[in-house]
C-alpha cells in the first residue's frame, strides 16, 4: 500500500500534523476541513457561509487529486450546534451531485478556530 499526502493552497493548510488528504489505493481521504478562507486566513461569519467555504476547501483538496464530488462517496459533518443541521442542508446540497454522498452528522463541544462546522470527505478513483 501506498500512501501519496494531497496538497494545495486552495484550502487551508493544515492546523497540526495531518495532511489535507492522503490518496491510497484509489481512495482519497480528505482532512476535515473548517470555514477558513485560504486566502486571509479568517474564518466566515456564521454557519452556512462557513458551510460553504468548508465544501470550497474540500472541493480544492478533491482537485489537486484530479477528483470532484461526483467521486465522493462518504462525508461526516462536525457541528458546533446541532441545530444549525437544517441551514447546512441546503448549502451541501448545492455541492454535492445524486445520488449523494453517505454522510454521518454529528454535533461536537467544540471545533477548532471556534468554528461553526467542520467538513471531512472520502473519494474514490472511477
Amino acid at each position: 500500500m501506498t500512501r501519496q499526502a494531497i496538497t494545495t493552497t486552495g484550502a487551508p493548510a493544515a492546523l497540526g500534523p495531518y495532511s489535507q488528504g492522503i490518496a491510497t489505493d484509489g481512495l482519497l481521504f480528505c482532512s476535515g476541513q473548517i470555514g477558513l478562507d485560504p486566502a486571509t486566513g479568517e474564518l466566515a461569519a456564521g454557519v452556512e457561509a462557513q458551510a460553504e467555504r468548508a465544501l470550497l476547501n474540500l472541493a480544492a483538496v478533491l482537485a489537486a487529486d484530479g477528483l470532484g464530488w461526483a467521486d465522493v462517496v462518504k462525508t461526516t459533518i462536525f457541528l458546533a450546534d446541532i441545530g444549525d443541521f437544517a441551514a447546512i442542508n441546503a448549502v451541501y446540497a448545492a455541492h454535492v451531485v445524486d445520488p449523494p454522498p453517505a454522510r454521518s452528522t454529528f454535533a461536537v463541544g467544540a471545533l477548532p478556530k471556534g468554528a461553526l462546522i467542520e467538513i471531512e470527505a472520502t473519494a474514490r478513483r472511477r
